[in-house]
């Protein structure tokens, strides 16, 4: 399951199941879970932790220091879940102390090649990054999110549940959940209909996210007037609760 070539810390840990390519180099201070499989030429240094049933392609770099001029050696860490795919030429780093010294990816992820992942940012469960997208420091990306290829997302932006962006889109500000955004910089283009459909949102639940962006959206209403219309439809409807949590801890304000 070890290529001969491969080079390997004695002070990693490798679970029962690990196999690791030709050429590639795991570092100290790294664990491996059951089942990963590390392809040919992949540098992994700690301190990592990769959980079970990952598959990272050739040609990956995790776990590195961050690109921080502030970083002065600190410890930080590195954690990636469980059954996540990681194509070819990715970046992902360790975190700094202004963010808690943590990055971290979540579950059942789906990351192209040549994304960057930066320091302390937080990667939810079952999102799809697609090729060339960028994630600057600090960022959160909620579960299930979308982004198209050569998104771009400023550093301490909030990405929220279910949300899409489209192709070669440069996110500045916080993304509420459920919203599609496209353009440079982003703007809203509606619901996400079509994913939350996907995941077996029912009609009425999308008939009331659907009456919730006309409100956040359509009436020209402030944030907060808008929040007071929206926690009195999420009494109705429990889809729209994690939409009113979303804009009230937004500290950049939302794309609009």
């Amino acid at each position: 399951m070890i290529h001969p070539s491969a080079i390997i810390d004695d002070r990693a840990r490798l679970a029962p199941g690990v196999s690791v390519g030709p050429w590639s180099i795991i570092g100290a201070d790294v664990e491996i879970g059951e089942n990963t499989q590390i392809d040919a030429h992949v540098i992994i240094n700690g301190p990592t932790c990769i959980g079970r049933d990952n598959h990272i392609y050739p040609f990956n770099a995790l776990g590195d220091a961050p690109q921080d001029k502030k970083y002065a050696g600190e410890k930080s860490r590195l954690e990636i879940g469980d059954g996540n795919t990681i194509r070819e030429f990715c970046t992902f780093n360790r975190g700094t102390d202004d963010g808690g010294g943590l990055t971290r990816i979540g579950n059942d992820n789906w990351i192209m090649a040549y994304v960057h992942i930066a320091h302390d940012c937080e990667l939810g469960s079952h999102t799809i990054l697609a090729n060339g997208s960028t994630l600057a420091g600090h960022v959160r990306v909620e579960d299930h999110v979308i982004l198209g290829a050569f998104t771009v997302i400023h550093q301490f932006c909030a990405i929220g549940a279910h949300s899409f962006s489209a192709m070669s889109t440069v996110i500045l500000k916080d993304v509420p959940p459920y919203v599609t955004v496209s353009g440079n910089s982003a703007s809203p283009h509606g619901l996400n209909s079509e994913g939350l459909k996907r995941r077996g949102f029912t009609t009425h639940s999308l008939l009331q996210l659907k009456r919730a962006y006309k409100v956040l959206y359509k009436q020209r209403l402030t944030i907060d007037q808008a929040l007071r219309e929206l926690r009195a439809m999420a009494a109705e409807c429990d889809d729209i609760i994690p939409l009113v949590a979303f804009l009230e801890n937004s500290s950049r304000g939302i794309v609009r």
